[in-house]
C-alpha cells in the first residue's frame, strides 16, 4: 500500500500534492483510460470542511445541511456551516462487524434513509428529520426493506434516489458468490424500490426489487443528466469496474470479472486493477463522473463524453477515499476513510475535503 503523507494546512486550505494528475494511459487491458486532452472543468485546491470523524462512510444533504454516517459508532452527524460536527442520533440496531455497520444515507422529502447491518442482516430504514439545522433529531424508525444478506465483507450499502423518484440500493454478494446470479436473492444486486419499499410496476423483473444483478460489491451509483445510470464495483483480484446500468442487466459475477466479452453479460465501460482503484462512492457533475477510491487513494475523473478516458485528483496525502458527493453549491465534497482499520490515519483523520470548480 502506498505510504500516506501527512497533509499540511495553510490558511485552512490543504496543500494536497498532485491535485490534477496526468491522463491515465496504462497497459491494463481494454477499456482502461487513454491519453487524451482533459475535458473536465478545473477544480481549486482542496479545502478542509471538518476533521475528527471515525470510520465515516456516507454524506448526504438535507437541504443545505450535510449529514454524515459513521460505520462503527452508528452515529449520524450534522455539520454546521463552519464544519463543526454535532450528533443527531445513534442508530442502536447497528452491528459493526468487518465491513458492516452504518453505511449509506439518503435524505428525501424530510426523511433520512439509512442502510445498515443489524443482528439479523442488512436493512434499510427511514426516520423523519425533526427540528432545524443545528438541532436536528430523528423520529421513529420505519423499515423500508429488511432481510438483505450480510457478512464480514461485501455488504454493498449505497443508497440514492434516482431522477425517477425511486430509491436505489446496492447490495454485495455477502460472501455468497453464486447468489449474485440468483434473481430471487437480494444479495449481489442493485435494487429499485418506491420510497416506502414497494416494488415499482415498471421494474424489469415483475414483482421483484431487482434492477440489475451479477454484482460482487457495488458501492457507488449516480445518474447523468440524460438519465444514464452508472455504478462502481469492487472486483476480486483482477479488475474493478465502472458500469452503465441497464434494467435487468446481468453484470457477470462470479462468472466474469471486468471486460470479458461473453454473451449474456454486460461489460464495464472502464476497468482498473484493484491496487489503483477499489472504487466506492461516485458523483456526477459538469459532464464528469468522479470516483472515490479506497486502496487506490485517489479521486478519479471520467469525462462522460469520452468514458474510455480518466484523470486523477488527490493522488497524494488524502489517503483512502470512501465517498464523493455534489454539494448544494456545486462543490465536490470528498470523504476520507483512513480510520476504518485498513488505512494509515493521520492526526486529523478522518476528514471531509471540498473541491470548488474554478470560475
Amino acid at each position: 500500500m502506498t505510504t500516506r503523507r501527512q497533509i499540511g494546512v495553510l490558511g485552512g486550505v490543504f496543500a494536497v500534492g498532485a491535485l490534477v494528475g496526468a491522463c491515465t494511459g496504462t497497459a491494463d487491458g481494454p477499456g482502461v483510460g487513454s491519453s487524451t486532452a482533459s475535458r473536465e472543468k478545473s477544480l481549486g485546491p482542496a479545502e478542509l470542511v471538518t476533521t475528527g470523524l471515525e470510520a465515516p462512510w456516507s454524506i448526504t444533504f438535507a437541504g443545505e445541511t450535510a449529514l454524515v454516517s459513521e460505520r462503527d459508532s452508528g452515529r449520524i452527524l450534522e455539520l454546521a456551516t463552519d464544519g463543526t460536527p454535532r450528533e443527531v442520533g445513534v442508530i442502536d440496531p447497528v452491528v459493526a462487524v468487518g465491513e458492516g455497520g452504518l453505511l449509506g444515507l439518503a435524505a428525501h422529502e424530510g426523511e433520512l434513509y439509512m442502510y445498515f447491518t443489524a443482528s439479523d442482516g442488512n436493512r434499510i430504514e427511514r426516520r423523519p428529520l425533526a427540528g432545524e439545522p443545528g438541532g436536528l433529531g430523528l423520529g421513529e424508525a420505519s423499515t423500508v426493506l429488511g432481510g438483505i444478506p450480510s457478512a464480514q465483507v461485501h455488504n454493498g450499502g449505497r443508497l440514492a434516489f434516482g431522477p425517477d423518484g425511486m430509491l436505489y440500493a446496492t447490495t454485495g454478494d455477502a460472501s455468497d458468490r453464486d447468489s449474485a446470479q440468483d434473481v430471487d436473492a437480494l444479495s449481489g444486486k442493485i435494487l429499485r424500490m418506491t420510497p416506502d419499499g414497494g416494488v415499482p410496476e415498471d421494474n424489469p423483473l415483475p414483482g421483484s426489487l431487482v434492477y440489475s444483478y451479477g454484482h460482487r460489491n457495488p458501492q457507488g451509483i449516480a445518474w447523468a443528466e440524460d438519465g444514464t445510470m452508472y455504478a462502481s464495483e469492487f472486483g476480486q483480484d483482477t479488475w474493478d469496474e465502472l458500469n452503465i446500468i441497464e434494467p435487468g442487466g446481468n453484470y457477470g459475477w462470479p462468472a466474469t470479472e471486468g471486460i470479458a466479452e461473453q454473451e449474456g453479460y454486460r461489460d464495464p465501460i472502464q476497468q482498473w486493477s484493484p491496487d489503483e482503484a477499489s472504487p466506492s462512492g461516485i458523483a456526477i457533475s459538469g459532464g464528469n463522473l468522479y470516483l472515490a477510491n479506497l486502496r487506490g487513494q485517489r479521486l478519479r475523473v471520467v469525462p462522460l463524453a469520452a468514458p474510455e478516458d480518466s484523470r486523477e485528483l488527490l493522488t497524494e496525502g488524502a489517503g483512502r477515499l470512501r465517498d464523493v458527493v455534489v454539494a448544494p453549491d456545486d462543490s465536490l465534497w470528498v470523504l476520507t476513510n483512513n480510520t476504518d482499520g485498513r488505512g494509515d490515519p493521520g492526526e486529523r483523520d478522518d476528514r471531509i475535503l471540498r473541491l470548488t470548480p474554478n470560475a
